[in-house]
């Protein structure tokens, strides 16, 4: 990997924590501008949210929560799902004897009908949330206020997941500083619009971030320390505990302890290295544990997702029906990479029930993202490509988190019959929920900046870092033009 000088290491840091301070400014602004609720189940979210508040762990699908209903009624926003025709003005601007009718009806309707398939769900986000709600409360919002405060947890998180991007990219690339600075800066103008409400795929990319950092060093450390075992494992054990889709990637660093294991036991070192071992197993297994017996005990089994799969109608289809899926098709198989690509880098938001998304803008994070990785594969697949070994085991491992999300979603697509279901549909039943990988971004952007770098290898530090800047500005201006509608909106919290 060719050495890039600029900018000078004794002012990187300084541009990390400008970057991180973009990355606030970022989040809170398009986070004020998006209107409750979104379509990516923000509601049972929320709801998950208030209950962990007062330390109330569901323990079966129930209604929604009689302090979330409220919330749900007054301030959710007709914007996303309504098609078309006139929008009305918020209940909260207008006379409560004009709106006193339709708030009841949205009351019973919530009560009655409106079930929270998400309870099951790992709790590490959901407490960190609640502890952040009640934060807010002691602060003495309410309302409007309160529900945003809570969407603006992701803005501290913003900044720490630039950071922690940096320091993976540091100890990985050390003689590399513009992919030390184009992985943070990638996140920091990231256009996902889910990390701008209320939702536990927030957290991911900074549990699985801290556990890849880990496992790449208890990989290259000949026989690493207890505290160093003891981190990692609990680093995976909040990956668990903060979104079960994160299961491949916990695969994937399963793969990986147990390459190093079958290392040791190669060399004759496998006793000495019996308590580091077994206290990542310890530390790892042992929350996640914990969580299983409780679903298997309150949801009817392990993963707690029976429930669910039966609330939304899903059925198993029977396995010779496989392999007739569209996705065996070159057309599926397209149309599931690229939206899938398309919705890791910018989300799945609808706006008057359709995506809002421009699909120009989908196929050229599609073709970005492709060419950067092919460039990245061809240099780890030549001996001589100038990758240390630790970076081939990180950039192996990037990849590999990537084909094992995919695979997971594939086998989703073509297990179930989704019935009449919104999504996945029968229409279209493909599993294309990007926002569900962002447990892997900081792998993932690794192998992405270091495509860039092998694509302008040839040109000057100072053009690189221009290049870089020009893939910002795009990523910005396509957000801007992209969402541009939903600042308009007299719904969110520029207009309270």
């Amino acid at each position: 990997m060719n050495k890039v000088t600029q900018p000078a290491n004794g002012s990187l840091g300084k541009i990390i924590i400008f970057l991180g301070l973009l990355a606030m400014v970022h989040s809170f602004i398009f986070t004020a501008a998006f209107p409750c609720f979104s379509v990516v189940d923000e509601q049972q979210h929320l709801d998950l949210v208030l209950h962990y508040a007062r330390a109330d762990v569901p323990r079966t699908l129930t209604l929604l929560d009689s302090n979330t209903v409220p919330f749900l009624v007054i301030y959710d926003s007709p914007e996303y799902m309504q098609a078309s025709g006139p929008i009305a003005p918020p209940p909260w601007q207008q006379p409560i004897a004009s709106v006193r009718a339709r708030l009841t009806d949205k009351m019973l309707a919530y009560q009655t009908l409106f079930q929270n398939h998400e309870a099951s769900q790992p709790p590490l986000y959901y407490s960190l949330a609640g502890a952040w709600w009640q934060l807010g409360k002691q602060l003495n919002l309410d309302g409007l206020a309160l529900l945003y405060w809570l969407r603006f947890l992701g803005v501290p998180l913003s900044f720490a997941l630039v950071w922690l991007g940096w320091v993976a990219a540091r100890n990985l690339f050390p003689e590399n500083d513009f992919i030390q600075v184009a992985v943070p800066a990638l996140i920091a103008f990231l256009p996902q619009t889910t990390f701008y409400t209320v939702n536990n795929d927030n957290l991911s990319p900074l549990v699985f971030g801290a556990a890849f950092l880990l496992l790449m060093k208890f990989w290259g450390t000949e026989m690493p320390g207890r505290r160093l075992a003891a981190a990692t494992g609990l680093a995976l054990a909040a990956t668990y505990l903060t979104k079960l889709s994160n299961l491949p990637l916990l695969a994937v660093a399963g793969l990986f302890v147990g390459l190093k294991i079958l290392g040791w036991w190669w060399r004759g070192r496998l006793r000495a290295s019996l308590w580091p071992l077994a206290l990542l197993l310890l530390c790892a297994a042992g929350p996640m544990a914990a969580w299983m017996i409780w679903c298997q005990t309150n949801f009817g089994d392990l993963t707690g997702t029976a429930q669910k799969i039966k609330f939304l109608n899903w059925s198993h289809k029977p396995f010779s029906e496989w392999l007739h899926h569209p996705l065996f098709t070159a057309q599926g198989f397209w149309f599931f990479l690229k939206t899938n690509l398309a919705t890791f880098w910018q989300g799945e938001q609808l706006w008057h029930r359709r995506p809002l998304a421009n699909p120009a803008v989908d196929s050229a994070y599609a073709a970005l993202t492709l060419g950067a990785l092919a460039l990245t594969l061809a240099a780890l697949l030549r001996p001589r490509s100038g990758f240390t070994t630790q970076q081939r085991a990180a950039v192996t491992f990037g990849f590999l988190c990537f084909v094992a999300m995919l695979a997971f979603f594939a086998l989703l697509s073509v297990k179930y019959d989704f019935q009449d279901c919104f999504y996945p549909s029968r229409a279209q039943p493909y599993f294309t929920s990007g926002r569900l990988m962002l447990g892997m971004l900081v792998p993932f952007l690794i192998l992405f900046a270091a495509g860039l770098d092998r694509l302008m290898k040839n040109f000057q530090a100072t053009t690189r870092f221009f290049m870089l800047v020009m893939l910002l500005a795009f990523m910005l201006a396509s957000e801007l033009a992209t969402d541009l509608p939903v600042f308009a909106s007299d719904y969110n919290w520029f207009h309270r």
